[in-house]
This record gives structure tokens, C-alpha cells and sequence, in this order.
């Protein structure tokens, strides 16, 4: 499917004179996959959870953010494709727009497919999420270590809303857990959520 389409839904719900988030060109900048863990303050506090798949990152929402203990399962509800360039983004979403509210990137990084057929052999990544199980392991500058996500409602003939879940591979350091949002800082400014939205205010 094209790049255009892919983020059709992404640009339909945006007006792009008022937010500051990217329309996207989907080029891709990295010779390994990324991904990005971004805090959004919106109308309730969760996680985005983004991995490069090709020219988009796909995403889910997760409430409380990736686990640190492997026996705590993390609901992950799958969002609209976004550009690769939303990796970077950092600001405020004005109010009344698709997702108003502070966004702050917690996590970033690149991941390493981990997902292997019956016979060890390795799987294309997206083939996987479409198959609704994908094993990868993270190297961000917090959150290391091997992790998977598994539908278990929803997807190709499933009935009902899509939803996942974000585990921790037992026996693999994967680094802390989620964090208190209010208290998080920023990979990339070292800014808090407050801190981002005062700054946003004084301009």
C-alpha cells in the first residue's frame, strides 16, 4: 500500500495550519528500524507506543506504558499510522484539534526484529503484526531488552474494537517500567510535560 494511503488517515484528522505535528514525506532516514515512546497528555495521560514498519510508524495507545515486570500484560490499543518524522515531535496539539494536549518523547531509538516461523527461520517484521504476534527487542536510551506484542481481540475476521497487548520477555532486562507522566522527562529536551505546555505558553 502506498505512503499516501498509509497516512491518509493520519492527514484527514489533522489541520495542519494549527498543529505543529508533521504531514510526513515518508523517507526513511535510518538503516535499522526506530522506535518512540511518547507521553501525551491529552483528554486522559498515556502512552504512545510507535515502531518504524516501513515508511510509517504504527501505533498504539497504551494507558499505563511499557512494563517492566514480564507477568504484567499492558494493554496496547492500536492508532492510525504516523509519519516517520512524528519521532521528533515534541510540543503542545492546540485544543480542539484531533489529540489536543502536551506531547513529550519519553523513549527513542532503534529495535531489532526478533519474530522466527516454526523452523527458526526469521519473519518479516510487518508479516508478523499482520500474522497479530511481533518479537523485538528495543535499544533506546531507557527501555532495553527483548518485548512482543500479541492481539488477542479484533484484527483480519476478528469481531469488535482491535486491541493488544505489550510484554516483556521474562529473563530480559528491559529497563524501567512506565514512569509517573507528571514526573517523566523528556529523551530529547529534558523537559516535563509542564514544562513543555509553560514554554508553549510564553510564545
Amino acid at each position: 500500500m502506498a505512503d499516501r494511503d498509509r497516512l491518509r488517515e493520519y492527514r484527514g484528522r489533522r489541520d495542519f495550519e494549527r498543529t505543529g505535528e508533521p504531514r510526513g514525506s515518508g523517507a526513511s532516514r535510518a538503516d535499522r528500524p526506530r522506535f518512540v515512546v511518547q507521553i501525551h497528555d491529552a483528554s486522559t495521560t498515556h502512552f504512545d507506543f510507535r515502531l518504524q514498519v516501513g515508511d510509517v510508524l504504527k501505533s498504539w495507545s497504551i494507558p499505563k506504558g511499557p512494563p517492566a515486570d514480564p507477568k504484567d500484560k499492558r494493554l496496547a490499543v492500536p492508532t492510525e499510522d504516523h509519519p516517520l518524522e512524528y519521532e521528533q515531535f515534541e510540543g503542545v496539539i492546540p485544543r480542539g484539534e484531533y489529540g489536543g494536549g502536551t506531547v513529550i518523547v519519553w523513549d527513542h531509538g532503534t529495535y531489532e526484529p526478533l519474530s522466527h516461523d516454526r523452523g527458526g527461520r526469521p519473519v518479516d517484521f510487518a508479516e508478523s503484526l499482520e500474522h497479530g504476534h511481533a518479537s523485538f527487542r528495543l535499544h533506546g536510551s531507557k527501555l532495553r531488552g527483548a518485548y512482543a506484542l500479541t492481539r488477542f481481540r479484533g484484527g483480519r475476521g476478528g469481531d469488535g474494537e482491535e486491541a493488544w497487548l505489550l510484554v516483556r520477555r521474562a529473563g530480559d532486562a528491559g529497563g524501567p517500567g512506565a514512569p509517573d507522566p507528571r514526573r517523566a522527562r523528556s529523551a530529547k529536551s529534558g523537559r516535563t510535560l509542564g514544562q513543555v505546555a509553560s514554554d508553549a505558553a510564553r510564545r
